[in-house]
């Protein structure tokens, strides 16, 4: 039996089994944003950021090579593609996501992201000259309306500088997930996604030798911050791509999506572990945005009956 074929028979085959990894996958995500906060306490931006997706690319490319082979092949035929996708997509979306989390807090960052599975559709819309749903709009306006209420905004507060950066992030992801489908040719998610972190972290790191001293930032930095540094790579990428993948491929994409609404959840459930308690308004405002997000995925509406 070969590598792929033992790979592809460890895969869960239940759906149980196939729904707590892709669960656990959104869970992962969501602590993300904890974890981002605790590292930038310590590390710059784009030092944390390039730290990030460099063990991040190094563990899913060996996780390529020892499943798939090296992936060569898919790389030859898309090189312009994973270029362009991993500087938008992994390092323009990290960028915006580290920069803006200094002002903004993890609960609203991630609600933020939690919103980008309308955004895909809509700008995916937009880009095959069709007019969005109905039902996605007003989805959209509902899960706006929870952000707005998340982040204060009906009792005098604005949106912070870093809010409408993780919004610009959550665009630049959206642009990602619709190239990897109009662009990329011939190629398994997993090259996909290891070729384009990979390019993504060499932007990364290239920035943050132009904008900052990431040597002298890693070496001073400690345990505290790089265990963050490396939850992050190991768990809240590598780890959390494959669980979701393993749901995609038993449960399907639409009924694995919806979990990506466990994000926002995770994230507040983690800032409270670590001490910072969710206001009323907070945890409204994440009900209120998933409920948007439902709404829009037509997940509240009943299925037509079979005759």
């Amino acid at each position: 039996m070969s590598v792929t074929e033992t790979a592809r028979a460890a895969m869960p085959r239940s759906e149980g089994a196939a729904f707590l990894l892709s669960a656990l996958a959104a869970i992962f995500w969501g602590t993300n944003f904890e974890a981002t906060r605790i590292a930038l306490l310590e590390v710059p931006p784009w030092t944390a950021a390039s730290g990030r997706f460099i063990f991040a690319a190094a563990t899913i490319l060996l996780w390529l090579w020892v499943t798939q082979g090296s992936g060569l092949r898919a790389l030859r035929r898309n090189a312009p593609a994973f270029m362009l996708l991993g500087v938008v997509g992994v390092a323009g979306f990290n960028a915006a996501l580290f920069l803006g989390m200094r002002s903004s807090s993890p609960v609203t960052a991630a609600l933020i992201m939690g919103t980008s599975p309308l955004t895909t559709n809509l700008l995916d819309a937009l880009i095959g000259r069709r007019f969005p749903g109905v039902l996605a709009l007003v989805g959209m306006a509902v899960s706006l309306l929870g952000v707005a209420l998340t982040v204060g905004a009906f009792s005098g507060a604005r949106f912070a500088a870093g809010d409408l950066l993780i919004l610009i992030g959550s665009f630049a992801w959206a642009l990602y997930t619709i190239g990897c489908r109009r662009w990329v040719k011939e190629a398994s998610p997993l090259e996909t996604s290891a070729w384009t972190m990979l390019f993504g972290a060499l932007a990364l790191l290239a920035a943050a030798f132009s904008f900052e001293a990431p040597v002298g930032a890693a070496a001073a930095a400690s345990g505290t911050a790089w265990g963050a540094t490396l939850w992050m790579a190991l768990i809240g990428s590598v780890l959390a791509y494959l669980f979701w993948q393993v749901g995609i491929a038993v449960r399907g994409p639409g009924a694995t999506s919806v979990l990506f609404n466990l994000v926002p959840v995770a994230a507040l459930v983690t800032a409270a572990l670590f001490g910072r308690m969710p206001d009323l308004s907070q945890m409204a405002g994440v009900a209120v945005a998933i409920f948007g997000v439902l709404l829009a995925s037509g997940r509240l509406t009943p299925a037509p009956a079979h005759r």
